[in-house]
């Protein structure tokens, strides 16, 4: 196994065990769990990155400018700090801690994520996620859209102990109001110390991701950044050591692998190459209200 990836133990419901690497997204550090060579996806999730936590001075922010998508959705949600997201369909929304930002790519789209202008010049703290969900293989190409949904708008479920919020797809009886195109989970449980929670087997594919906080899954612990990838069939049952966040994530599998080349997926090679091409040749639409800067076509 690669570094960081480690089979789980004999007779556990963990699978895999991946901990997140440090990546660099336009000069914004990040944690990175999925993709790795030895698991591309989970359900339909396909990326999973982790902002933070960072402590920004006044003065400083995320600055990711315009850059292309095809062939996903992103979902980003925050339990600490505001990004502003701006895209070439004509979306500007204010995203804060417990809202949902889904956008579907689909043939393509630009967008820009950057802390709004007012928190930038008092100082915050940035803590949250940004995942890909593939898309199904006869929605590749489908015109791309975006919606955002407030904390307010999202399932609530509570157990003792235990609060959940359904971020997307179905669980635990709830649906979200995220229009997934594919069977999803994606759920942020708040856990009190010793608090256990029951995963069950509605989905075929399932996975814990770990922001904070220690939890323990049939005595393996498990710490901030660590994405445990469990086993199909059966309840799974964790139980926070801490106070902890986890977001549970998985779904049906992929109707087939995917080609991913930096923020472009797709089934075909030669949609990848169509779409780096429209990208260097600035063939995409542009970002209304960030027009000026845009992340160049990489190299390799």
């Amino acid at each position: 196994m690669p570094s960081g990836v480690t089979p789980g133990p004999a007779g556990s419901p963990i699978e895999l065990i991946i901990e997140g690497r440090s990546r660099d997204i336009a000069g914004f550090p990040v944690r990175r769990s999925l993709p790795v060579a030895a698991r591309r996806s989970v359900g339909p999730f396909i990326f999973v990155d982790q902002m933070g936590p960072h402590e920004l001075a006044p003065g400083a922010g995320m600055d990711v400018p315009p850059h292309p998508h095809i062939g996903l959705a992103t979902i980003t949600y925050l339990l600490a700090g505001e990004i502003v997201h701006r895209d070439s369909i004509g979306s500007h929304q204010l995203i804060r801690p417990g809202d949902v930002n889904w956008m579907i790519a689909g043939r393509g789209v630009a967008h820009s994520e950057r802390t709004p202008p007012a928190l930038r010049a008092l100082g915050s703290r940035l803590l949250g996620l940004q995942t890909w969900v593939a898309l199904p293989r006869d929605h590749e190409q489908v015109a791309p859209s975006f919606e955002h949904h407030p904390q307010a708008a999202l399932p609530l479920v509570e157990r003792p102990g235990t609060t959940l919020r359904v971020i997307a797809g179905t669980a635990y009886g709830r649906t979200a109001p995220t229009s997934v195109l594919a069977p999803t989970l994606y759920a942020h449980a708040q856990l009190a110390a010793g608090a256990e929670l029951v995963i069950d087997d509605e989905h075929l594919e399932r996975a814990v991701y770990v922001i904070d906080g220690e939890i323990a899954c049939q005595d393996h612990a498990a710490g901030a950044a660590a994405l445990l990838i469990l086993r199909p069939g059966g309840p799974v049952t964790l139980r926070a050591r801490t106070e902890a966040n986890v977001v549970l994530l998985g779904g049906a599998p992929l109707d087939g692998p995917r080609h991913i080349w930096w923020n472009f997926v797709s089934t075909r090679q030669d949609r990848i190459d169509e779409a780096k091409a429209a990208w260097r040749d600035r063939q995409f639409a542009r970002v209304a209200g960030d027009e000026i800067e845009f992340v160049p076509l990489p190299e390799h």
